[in-house]
């Protein structure tokens, strides 16, 4: 590992060059190794207390995208064009509430902690989700996750603009009926996951319409 030397002008514009692409060309597919690039910088990501609260399905089998379109209002376009499509899922109380077995899994066989230091672990984690972010309902727990599985697609995004490529972002969907068909279709265990949103990978079709507008930064930024 070394330190890295990517200059300020070449993440700026990056940033500047990201863009939420609506239509992709479909004749541009990503290579294995760069969606493995971006899967890994979603993989290395930072989450709150290292316990990494998700699963990215990527979904290339066409008539699963077919599925996904009546309940994603947001996506069909995506579908249709995206070289790589991914469901950021996050983990529900079942699998991140303090006393459960994943965070044992993740202490033991992934962190490898000491008992004595997991004791103290656990009950720090426990007075963080009782007494700190009062996380007392299932609601409240699967929020919690999607901030940390949210921080993994910014990640991602901008690892992909910075090697010129596209990506989307994608809310929109019905929630109910997306966990019914992941459920039903993909396999996936809808007690222990939720479907946080959705995001589209590949190179734009067109260059976006407009110049990309932000409020000056001294109304978003306050120094004290």
């Amino acid at each position: 590992m070394h330190t890295p030397n990517i200059s300020k002008e070449d993440i700026i514009n990056a940033f500047q060059f990201r863009h939420a692409t609506k239509e992709f060309d479909p004749t541009k597919k990503l290579s294995d190794d760069e969606i493995n690039f971006i899967l890994e910088t979603a993989h290395l990501s930072p989450s709150s207390f290292g316990f990494e609260p998700w699963h990215f399905v990527v979904v290339q089998d066409q008539e699963l995208r077919e599925l996904i379109k009546p309940v994603a209002w947001g996506a069909p376009l995506k579908l249709d064009t995206a070289s790589h499509f991914v469901l950021g899922l996050s983990m529900k109380a079942p699998m991140t509430k303090w006393d459960s077995e994943y965070i044992m899994h993740m202490m033991k066989e992934v962190k490898s902690l000491s008992d004595e230091r997991i004791e103290g672990y656990l009950k720090f984690y426990r007075e963080f989700q009782e007494r700190d972010f009062n996380l007392d309902t299932d609601k409240k727990l699967f929020d919690w996750a999607s901030k940390q599985t949210y921080i993994a697609l910014g990640n991602m995004m901008t690892a992909a603009a910075l090697t010129g490529i596209d990506s989307c972002p994608i809310e929109g969907f019905h929630e109910e009926k997306v966990e019914e068909l992941l459920r039903e279709k993909f396999g996936i265990d809808t007690d222990k996951y939720g479907l946080s949103y959705m995001v589209a990978f590949g190179h734009r079709k067109a260059d976006p319409p407009f110049a990309k507008s932000r409020r000056d930064i001294s109304d978003i930024v306050t120094w004290k």
